[in-house]
């Protein structure tokens, strides 16, 4: 794994702060990072770490030292403090920094005796004083950092501000809770209404709270910056945040920019930068002996640019299913097949590959890893967890159903106390069964053959397309209410006009009415689009209070009472809002049937044309057809309450 490091100020002055190789001491370099380190902590001397908060402006780590053995009695320990100075990643390099110190204590005083547990309390300095205001633990040397607090339900409920968020982001849900605030009872507190109104909506405060802590990763910024000339000018738009990344992400431009700026002026610096080739080098281009030479950058072009960066693949075990080196070892250096293409042969002007690489794994070196534990007690031995790991589940088929049978004897048991029989069973009850059996081959028997060893289904049921006769209207005595058969074409009619009904009703409730004419909508059931939003609404606080009525009545708590009986009026007081807004929508309908039928009747005095026009909907009846669950489950919900009201006008809570 990639060491973490970071530029820091120790006593004024700029260095570079990480861990030796073999992470047994916290060194820090003076820039240019190339000499020996002038502060190196071993692990086993340091005592504590201390961070400032995420809050402060300043990102500083202070490292306290243990005691020497041979200083006097009552010393202070040594403190060492390292102030980030990144201007985008100082708090992610420090945060890096001071989580792998803490493992590494932790795993280096796990069996040592003398080394005592930590306690919950921060610990006094020598002065018998705590820590200053501006400083605070990071954490224990060997405690695991908190979860974020979007994996903590009672955390989100009771973070208004990520609430009031989420409300300025979702008007919808910012008025159903001001309509359910705005009527609920005294009793409730505005406490005990948040926390009530946001138990069920956890799922949205996450999301949001996940949206809201996203921010966007590395990438290769020297692929986004393209110099341009503009009237014989060169022209580069240049800023903070890219400067801070190239040189993040390339150590040998951080090491030539401590070196020359500011001899050079930091626009001439990046302006013959982007003109070198050491620029094309970097980007992974094509290096020709035509590019403008630089006295400067042409010197660095065979430097290392991984100062800084140790190599993932030196500390991490690669398993054989997927590691090309040991592949090309197992060859022992014999060779055969096509040539490479020329795309993949190694060349020294072209190094996009090793570029790209290089670069790739310096960015991930700050992700966090989502490969599985090498060392997880899963029952996966060697290769098998990585070749679990890389398998394409998609492509798998659905896994057979695990099914616990249960068998029950004598079931008719369970269902012997039924109220009684339905007239089905009764029908059933008086037939024979050999009687309905002979009927049922005799009918088979009567089926017409199509000449092909099959069943003419039109004919056997008795479809006639080239007849012009209804065939089941009459009888030919006058007898018209004769019921027609399965095939015949009244029967047929009727099932089209069904199925066109179906989806007539269903386009009407997703998409408006339909038919070509004037008055059409898109809006649902054709009701005005004002109207229909405050249908939305009144819909989703219906929905909240008969949750909430629901929740009070099979709660089992006796308490509740007055509070389900405000509920209950609320009940009640939704439908009446249902009523008004249908009176409402039926009133705009008047309206726009009356200004229509004066338009026809100036039409025909003036033309003598009569207009063909059907009235349109979107009237009482279908905002009342829109709301036909939430009526019906208004009216369950009220009669319930009224049943359990009793004779004696005291209410029975029942528990779920």
């Amino acid at each position: 794994m990639t060491l973490p490091s970071g530029r820091t100020t120790y006593k004024k002055k700029d260095g570079l702060l990480t861990l030796t190789d073999d992470r047994k001491s916290l060194i820090w370099t003076p820039m240019p990072a190339t000499g020996p380190p002038t502060v190196s902590l071993a692990l086993e001397n340091i005592a504590n770490l201390q961070q400032t908060p995420d809050t402060s402006p300043k990102v500083i780590l202070k490292v306290i030292e243990k005691p020497k053995p041979n200083a006097a009695d009552g010393a202070p320990p040594g403190r060492f403090l390292f102030q980030f100075t990144s201007p985008a990643e100082a708090r992610n390099e420090a945060n890096a920094i001071r989580d792998l110190l803490s493992q590494l204590l932790a795993a280096a005083r796990e069996n040592d005796p003398s080394v005592p547990k930590p306690v919950g309390t921060p610990q006094a300095g020598a002065n018998g004083g705590g820590a200053s205001a501006a400083m605070s633990f990071a954490s224990t040397v060997n405690a695991k950092a908190p979860p974020p607090k979007w994996f903590d339900d009672s955390t989100l409920q009771a973070d208004v501000d990520l609430q009031q968020s989420l409300m300025k982001k979702d008007q919808g849900l910012a008025q159903t809770y001001s309509d359910s605030f705005a009527l609920k009872p005294d009793s409730i507190s505005d406490g005990a209404f948040n926390a009530q109104f946001w138990s069920t909506r956890v799922g949205l405060l996450r999301s949001h709270a996940i949206e809201l802590n996203q921010k966007k990763g590395a990438y290769n910024v020297l692929s986004t910056i393209k110099p341009r000339t503009e009237d014989g000018l060169f022209k580069l738009n240049l800023s903070s945040e890219q400067i801070s990344m190239v040189l993040q992400q390339h150590p040998l431009v951080r090491r030539i920019y401590n070196e020359n700026v500011p001899k050079l002026s930091e626009s001439e610096f990046w302006s013959r930068f982007f003109l070198s080739k050491l620029s094309k080098k970097l980007r992974g281009e094509r290096v020709t002996d035509n590019d403008n030479p630089d006295a400067i950058f042409d010197r660095y072009l065979d430097a290392d640019n991984s100062f800084g960066f140790a190599k993932i693949a030196a500390n991490q075990k690669f398993p054989h299913t997927i590691d090309l080196e040991a592949n090309e070892e197992n060859q022992g250096g014999f060779k055969s097949g096509n040539r490479k293409d020329v795309e993949m042969r190694p060349r020294t002007n072209i190094p996009i590959i090793r570029t790209l690489n290089s670069l790739s794994e310096k960015i991930m070196a700050n992700v966090a890893p989502s490969d599985l534990d090498p060392d997880a007690a899963d029952g996966l031995v060697g290769d098998s967890r990585a070749f679990e790991e890389l398998t394409l589940r998609d492509l798998r088929g659905d896994v057979e159903a695990s099914r616990i049978m249960l068998n029950v004897k004598e079931q008719n048991k369970f269902f012997s106390k039924q109220d009684g029989e339905s007239e089905e069973a009764k029908m059933y009850e008086t037939q024979i069964p050999s009687e309905v059996l002979f009927e049922v081959q005799a009918d088979l028997e009567t089926l017409d053959d199509d000449g092909s060893g099959g069943i003419d289904l039109h004919k056997s049921i008795g479809v006639d397309d080239d007849s012009d006769s209804d065939g089941g209207g009459g009888d030919g005595d006058g007898n018209t209410n004769k019921t027609a058969h399965v095939g015949s074409r009244g029967a047929r009619k009727q099932a089209q006009n069904q199925i066109l009904e179906g989806m007539r009703q269903k386009r009407a409730e997703t998409h408006g009415a339909f038919g070509g004419g004037i008055d059409d909508d898109t809006s649902p059931m054709s009701i005005p689009a004002d109207i229909a939003q405050r249908c939305f609404l009144t819909n989703a606080t219906t929905t909240e209070f008969l949750r909430q009525f629901w929740s009070g009545f099979l709660s089992g708590d006796a308490a509740r009472t007055q509070e389900l009986a405000y509920y209950a009026e609320s009940l009640r007081r939704s439908g009446e809002r249902i009523d008004a807004l249908a009176a409402e929508a039926e009133t705009v309908r008047q309206q726009l049937i009356k200004k229509r039928m004066g338009e026809i009747k100036e039409h025909y005095a003036r033309t003598r044309k009569k207009i063909r026009w059907q009235p349109p909907q979107g009237g009482r009846d279908s905002v009342l057809a829109l709301f036909e669950a939430t009526r019906a489950s208004l009216h369950a919900a009220q009669a319930l309450y009224r049943a359990a009201l009793g004779a004696g006008g005291s209410i029975e809570i029942r528990r779920a």
